[in-house]
């Protein structure tokens, strides 16, 4: 039977397998704007159109479209012209990583005009976890603003790294071109929280026809090391092996088969027998901490400890007029980014091995996998596409040391892409912590001591965890100001899916604990919350209580007190506007919490960058740090920019290769900013001194009366084009090119502030919390990108309102996580939570302000904030997140708080 379907402006009479979906046909066909988010229908991200009709192609059926029409969001415009949608979506800065930008694109541009009216409904099938909604639904609204057929639109002011977005041209990790004889990876998983392999049985895998492989840990390096990338390395517990003969957590990888397609590689990791023995778990980390516990590691279960103490904390707290004490418990969450994680490796045509793969830190994966196999650093190099988010999962190894191990052992270009349920069942989490707060304070609200006992369980392997620990202890105690301060904390390995890096770094989970305390000891102090943090908090000039990068101590600029008073005005405004409803079924309440961020890591991270100029009169800026959402390479390209007296669309970004920079640690720690920024103006004035130099050695002029212009060095005020210069320098040997380094530990240590305050009403009937105002106000420094700066934290707000009230990673008795797709675990959908009004308070010294770090911060005050208004709204301290309705019901169940009957008033 013949086959024949129009993809865009060409035609296919190919067809597909049996079984296949239209997803992977499509980009089989180098339709890769058709992204995989899950597989399953829930997140919109491989949406097309087929006879006009917008459909998740996932789930659609490939030989459905014989005679029919598809079109991608490659070909939704027309030739160079823009469909309304993606230039609305371009011109409102819909997007932040892009990874669910053409789905978005897709459904939007489909809508009718009476689905326009419920946007909510409209858009409930695709998701995004970096933009907030906000910008999303407005450009929605602006491509359908007129009515009659839309007319394709020219975008030549458009920025071509967000053209390649809403277009659906930016290559993410798996959208470059496959390699010839690529072979594909199923992981044979662990179904025990612990236990002994004792025997691999892969016959009747091997003997399936495809299959070429099957690894286990007999074929893996004896070497043990931690997946936690760090510049350094002594930071993490070696404690892992890429295969290992003894598995400790539901989901560990024992063993992996490569096959020709990812079909034939499922189909015999299926096959493959493994016989077990099973041995004890520990799955609480305070029981993990008795001495006569099981053993989750030969050395041990505690993988770090944090003790630091000032003053005497007994001698405060028999000072205080009142003493508080209460313990909280955060739950294990995921990242959640749009793309999955991924790995390609393959022997390049120089020799050399390659890896491509979704990390934040191209350097230190290298750094790591030749540690681990043995290899010279000559012998690999490793690359990073554009990546579809992160929130910190980029900063472990998660895909690439098994992937690097198939190649080896194959000989072939090998891949592994991991599933949505993968990705929620056994990759590296959010710690969960257990912390025990007590506060003193006097009358008055000054405080006089604040001790604290935090466990974290850092899952099976250490990794991030000691990191993690010591990082939340500094920086959520940093600011307050409290003369006996007491710190005892443990990170302890259980037989739980592993943690690792997350959006805030451990600084969320104590400060949910902490401001929730401060807002109760408001409460019986019978201050208002604002006030008592007025005291409770650093004044300008104060130091922290905590060494920071090479132990020195941040000091406190005004950014709080601007902080504290913007939020209070707002605050007031909206209490004055929106009165407090009446009725007994709806409660209403009010809350908020503050939280900082040492502006520079404290692990020795090292920023690189190059500037060259180029023939035709450009730049080549060339980084380490992909980017990832985060909104990095932009900003970078307009320091540059600035550095270089030039307009940014003439600074062209090279990032994320080994090949281009001798070292970089990465694009984390909220440093792609603040600390490869430095690099990067550093490495632009060193290549405009010598452009003047060649300039003013060309033209017989004097260095001092040379200028840089955009496209020229003015020389006593005659041009001489960059092109001249290119060709002067060229002739003479002299390439155009200047490197610099920036490292955290020259970097002064700083603090930045962020603060968040909601209203919410709580329906007393279902438990259902509902926000009703949102509030946050941001000391950033000097903001580079207000657009950018705006979205990070509207993202990080909805995030916080998702982890907040509704996601887990429970498991079931035998510890398998039960939450494996995007249905199970629901992040925030469009219109869930209203867009919040953001105030970047402008810094004391404009001129003396560098940035400050926004990709995490926002993120850390929303969960106390939330707590502190359900508080407000039911009496009732939530100690223990999430905050489900049914656990909100509950509780004002068991309370016996007087409701109406359903469905009155």
């Amino acid at each position: 039977m013949s086959f024949s379907v129009r993809i865009d402006a060409g035609e296919s009479h190919e067809p597909p397998r049996p079984g296949q979906c239209l997803r992977t046909y499509l980009r089989e066909r180098d339709r890769t704007g058709v992204k995989k988010g899950c597989d399953t229908g829930d997140c919109g991200a491989c949406t097309v159109h087929v006879d006009g009709l917008a459909v998740h192609s996932c789930l659609y059926p490939a030989h459905r479209v014989d005679g029919r029409t598809v079109t991608t969001v490659t070909g939704l415009g027309s030739g160079d012209r823009m469909h309304p949608v993606q230039d609305a979506f371009a011109r409102s800065k819909a997007f932040q990583c892009g990874y669910c930008t053409p789905g978005f694109v897709m459904t939007a541009a489909a809508l009718t005009r009476e689905q326009l009216t419920d946007l909510p409904q409209a858009l409930k099938g695709n998701l995004c976890r970096c933009t907030g909604y906000r910008p999303i639904g407005e450009a929605v609204r602006t491509a359908h603003a007129h009515p009659g057929p839309p007319a394709p639109q020219a975008a030549d002011d458009v920025d071509p790294v967000t053209r390649e977005v809403v277009t659906g041209s930016a290559r993410f990790t798996l959208d470059r071109p496959e390699p010839d004889g690529l072979l594909h990876i199923a992981l044979v998983r662990s179904p025990h929280r612990h236990a002994r392999v004792v025997d691999v049985d892969a016959t009747d895998a091997l003997a399936m026809p495809g299959v070429h492989a099957v690894l286990t840990h007999r074929d893996a390096p004896r070497t043990r090391f931690s997946t936690a990338l760090h510049e350094n390395p002594d930071d993490d517990p070696a404690d892992t092996r890429v295969l290992d003969d003894i598995v400790r957590h539901v989901g560990q990888r024992v063993a992996a088969v490569v096959a020709d397609s990812p079909a034939t590689a499922v189909q015999a990791s299926r096959l493959v027998q493994v016989t077990y023995q099973v041995q004890p778990s520990v799955t609480e980390p305070e029981q993990a901490l008795r001495p006569r516990s099981v053993r989750v590691h030969e050395d041990g279960n505690v993988a770090g400890e944090f003790h630091q103490a000032l003053g005497d904390v007994e001698q405060g707290l028999a000072e205080a007029d009142i003493v508080h004490e209460a313990v909280f418990h955060t739950q294990r969450v995921q990242h959640t980014a749009m793309e999955c994680h991924a790995s390609r490796a393959w022997t390049g045509s120089d020799g050399r091995l390659h890896l491509h793969s979704a990390t934040q830190a191209p350097h230190l994966v290298r750094r790591r996998l030749c540690a681990v196999f043995g290899l010279t650093p000559d012998r690999l190099r490793v690359t990073a596409g554009r990546l579809g988010g992160s929130f910190g999962r980029g900063q472990d190894l998660q895909t690439e040391d098994i992937t690097l191990l198939a190649a080896l052992h194959t000989g072939r270009p090998v891949q592994l892409e991991h599933t949505r349920t993968d990705e929620l069942t056994a990759t590296t989490t959010r710690h969960p912590f257990h912390v025990k707060v007590t506060l003193g304070a006097r009358r008055d609200g000054a405080l006089t001591a604040l001790k604290l006992r935090v466990v974290s369980d850092t899952g099976a392997y250490g990794n991030q965890g000691p990191s993690v620990l010591a990082v939340a202890c500094t920086e959520a105690v940093a600011l307050y100001r409290c003369a006996n301060l007491s710190v005892e904390g443990y990170c302890v390995r259980t037989h739980n899916v592993p943690a690792g890096a997350f959006r805030g770094y451990g600084v969320g989970q104590l400060a949910f604990a902490v401001e929730s305390a401060l807002d109760d000891l408001a409460r019986r102090l019978r201050l208002d919350p604002l006030a008592l943090r007025r005291r409770a908090y650093l004044r300008p000039g104060d130091r922290a209580h905590f060494p920071g990068a090479a132990g020195r101590y941040p000091v406190m600029d005004s950014g709080l007190v601007r902080c504290l008073d913007t939020l209070g005005e707002a605050r007031a405004r909206r209490l004055r506007t929106r009165p407090r409803p009446t009725g007994r079924r709806h409660l209403v309440g009010e809350g908020m919490a503050f939280v900082t961020q040492h502006t520079v890591p404290a692990d020795g991270h090292i920023a690189q960058a190059a500037v060259a100029l180029r023939p035709d009169g450009h730049y080549d800026l060339t980084t380490a740090v992909p980017e990832f959402g985060s909104g990095t390479g932009s900003v970078l390209r307009r320091i540059a920019a600035q550095a270089l007296a030039t307009a940014p669309d003439r600074v062209h970004l090279c990032d994320a290769d080994t090949d281009l920079l001798d070292h970089h640690s990465g694009g984390f720690a909220s440093t792609g900013v603040t600390l490869t920024g430095r690099a990067v103006a550093q490495a632009c004035r060193e290549l405009t001194e010598r452009l003047r130099t060649v300039a003013a050695v060309h033209t017989a002029t004097s260095y001092a009366a040379c200028r840089l212009g955009p496209d020229a060095v003015h020389c006593d005020g005659a041009p001489l084009a960059l092109t001249a210069v290119h060709t002067h320098a060229h002739t003479a040997k002299a390439p155009l090119r200047a490197h610099a380094a920036a490292y955290a530990d020259d970097a002064v240590p700083g603090l930045a502030f962020s603060a968040q305050w909601f209203r919410v009403e709580v329906d007393a009937v279902t438990g259902l919390v509902r926000i009703l105002d949102s509030v946050h106000v941001a000391d950033a420094g000097t903001v580079l990108d207000t657009a950018q700066c705006r979205g990070q934290i509207e993202g990080a707000i909805v995030q916080g309102v998702g982890t907040t009230l509704r996601e887990d990673l429970p498991t079931d008795c035998a510890g398998h996580v039960t939450s494996v797709d995007l249905r199970t675990y629901t992040i925030p959908h469009f219109g869930e939570v209203p867009p919040p009004e953001i105030h970047l308070v402008p810094p004391g010294d404009p001129d003396q302000a560098p940035p400050k770090p926004m990709s995490e911060l926002p993120f850390n005050p929303v969960a106390p904030a939330l707590a502190n208004a359900i508080r407000d709204a039911t009496g009732i301290r939530f100690t223990t997140l999430p905050l489900r309705p049914d656990t909100v019901w509950s509780a004002l169940t068991d309370a016996h708080r007087t409701v109406t009957p359903r469905g009155t008033e």
